[in-house]
């Protein structure tokens, strides 16, 4: 693999997951025949230079991604990126160019796209958000409300945006809902049988939807507590009782109106499934470069 090519794989995600992922995607858009319109259009031996860019403002994700899609194709083709994921661009900006045969550029160039436009749309969104608590110590965060099969992928995409990542999944951290707490017979019971079943190194967060959960929650030396739907004044009085014992994070009716409120409020983190859920594709292009 070439040099260049290998510095768009992310660091913090194994390049055989990346792999795995954009194979299935070429396999499902190549279907049994391969691209019909392609391959009775051009030559066999086409050769083209191509250009990925920006149509948009917005922040760079998965252009590794991009790069296994093209590489699959056909690995001759000359890969050049000419940003990293977490680079913010204007419209216009070039993200990547390709040089090579023509039908395995034009073959890999929708399910290239989506990978990045999805992705990039991701870390827009998110640094949308956090661009509006820069001024803050507050983080926004992710969910576990994911489209299936790509949590790892957008969780990666939230952190090029400048988000946090929550847990991963349901093993690698213990988060007590309201369902947990009514047939666990309350929030002190259910965090003490939480504690005693997990780990040491398991962090346990718990979800309050008022001050008397709450102060149940740090009698019992919740590790991070949850917020859930509280106006900024009421997290702002949480805050004080907590005097800094437990992390705090507030949830429910994030949006970009009320995210710099809740930050000012102190709470550590603000998690909100909009920036893997509802976040829209970045304008992406590649267009074939005519001389």
């Amino acid at each position: 693999m070439a040099e260049d090519m290998q510095k768009a794989f992310p660091p913090s995600l194994p390049q055989l997951l990346i792999e795995d992922a954009v194979r299935a995607a070429m396999l499902e858009d190549l279907g049994r025949a391969g691209d019909i319109t392609t391959n009775a259009t051009l030559p066999e031996d086409a050769v083209a230079n191509a250009v990925l860019s920006s149509r948009e403002a917005g922040a760079i994700c998965g252009i590794g991604f991009a790069c296994t899609a093209f590489a699959l194709m056909d690995p001759k083709l000359k890969i050049t990126t000419l940003a990293r994921d977490g680079a913010r661009v204007k419209p216009g900006d070039d993200i990547a160019r390709i040089e090579g045969n023509a039908r395995a550029m034009l073959s890999a160039e929708r399910v290239a796209l989506n990978f990045l436009m999805h992705l990039s749309g991701i870390a827009s969104y998110t640094a949308k958000f956090a661009d509006l608590i820069a001024h803050t110590n507050a983080k926004v965060c992710d969910t576990r409300k994911t489209i299936p099969g790509m949590r790892a992928f957008a969780k990666y995409a939230v952190k090029c945006g400048g988000g946090s990542n929550h847990r991963f999944g349901l093993d690698d951290a213990i988060l007590i809902k309201d369902n947990h707490i009514a047939v666990a017979g309350g929030v002190a019971k259910a965090i003490l049988a939480a504690r005693a079943y997990a780990g040491h190194l398991v962090k346990i967060e718990v979800e309050v939807d008022g001050l008397k959960q709450f102060e149940e929650a740090l009698s019992v030396a919740a590790d991070v507590i949850l917020l859930d739907n509280m106006a900024p004044e009421l997290l702002e009085k949480a805050v004080k009782i907590n005097g800094g014992r437990a992390k705090l994070e507030a949830s429910g009716n994030i949006a970009f109106d009320t995210i710099k409120a809740i930050a000012e409020t102190g709470v550590d983190y603000i998690s909100t499934s909009k920036i893997t859920m509802a976040a829209p594709t970045l304008d992406i292009g590649l267009d074939i470069e005519i001389k």
